[in-house]
């Protein structure tokens, strides 16, 4: 869906081929929003104002978030906790802020007008939707949560099968940037050896990952089509001006990763 007729969001959106009525995008770190450096300037993460920034500054962001991009709800925002955990929702939020958030990495709905949302600055964002437009899911994974199955819980947990869910990869840390240890290697290839493909050596025991390869190796594994798999072309780490990246700056803002179906 084309964001086109929505030019006031500082947003990429997703480049897709979606079910009539559904849309999806990820926020962009400047264009919009208050917040202060480190976390300038539309930082959607509530949950990390320990961090830094100002929890009131970031609420007005999210209400932002909300007006320029004429959602018909507020997002549920969650607890993420590099999990697995999957929650379905039947309604907007009742209420908002940090401490009515439940903990969770995935969310889903089948309820127009319900809105969900994704914090990440370097992790996986994955959106999802059934090729009938009934149904939509967003998922947080990191690389742990990616290593652990947070993509295939929520496949399962989707009424649509595998074959009739189409997704988006949203920004990431991309491959030519990300640099990881051999635990991390070591836990994807302990479920898949044919993994290996998606690491690059680069000094002893070290290698450069590729999340977008993995991840579209683990969706495949669960019964996606390849074709029906999209994005995967950004680079967190690498584009300072327009994403958040936790490993590039340390003390940073989130995006967010937003997905509804049209009342």
């Amino acid at each position: 869906m084309s964001g086109a007729g929505q030019p006031r969001l500082p947003a990429l959106w997703a480049d897709w081929p979606s079910p009539p009525g559904v849309q999806a995008f990820t926020t962009l770190r400047h264009g919009a929003g208050g917040s202060q450096a480190p976390f300038d300037e539309f930082n959607m993460g509530n949950r990390y104002a320990a961090d830094g920034d100002d929890a009131q500054q970031v609420q007005r962001n999210r209400d932002e978030l909300i007006a320029r991009a004429h959602l018909p709800s507020a997002p549920h925002w969650l607890r993420q906790v590099h999990g697995t955990g999957v929650l379905r929702f039947t309604a907007p939020p009742q209420a908002q802020g940090v401490e009515v958030e439940p903990e969770a990495d995935a969310a889903m709905t089948s309820v127009p007008g319900v809105v969900l949302a994704i914090l990440t600055a370097d992790c996986l964002p994955v959106v999802f939707a059934a090729r009938d437009g009934s149904e939509v899911a967003a998922a947080h994974a990191g690389w742990r949560g990616l290593a652990d199955g947070m993509l295939e819980a929520t496949l399962a947990a989707m009424r649509a099968p595998a074959a009739q869910v189409i997704a988006w990869l949203g920004p990431a840390a991309g491959p030519a940037h990300y640099e990881i240890g051999s635990d991390v290697r070591d836990a994807f290839l302990a479920h898949d050896p044919a993994a290996a493909a998606a690491f690059h050596a680069t000094r002893p025991g070290h290698w450069r990952a590729d999340l977008y390869a993995l991840a579209r190796q683990r969706l495949q594994a669960a019964g996606m089509r390849a074709a029906d798999l999209h994005g995967g072309t950004q680079c967190t780490i690498a584009e300072a001006q327009k994403y958040f990246s936790h490993r590039r700056d340390r003390r940073s803002g989130r995006m967010a990763t937003v997905v509804w179906m049209t009342p």
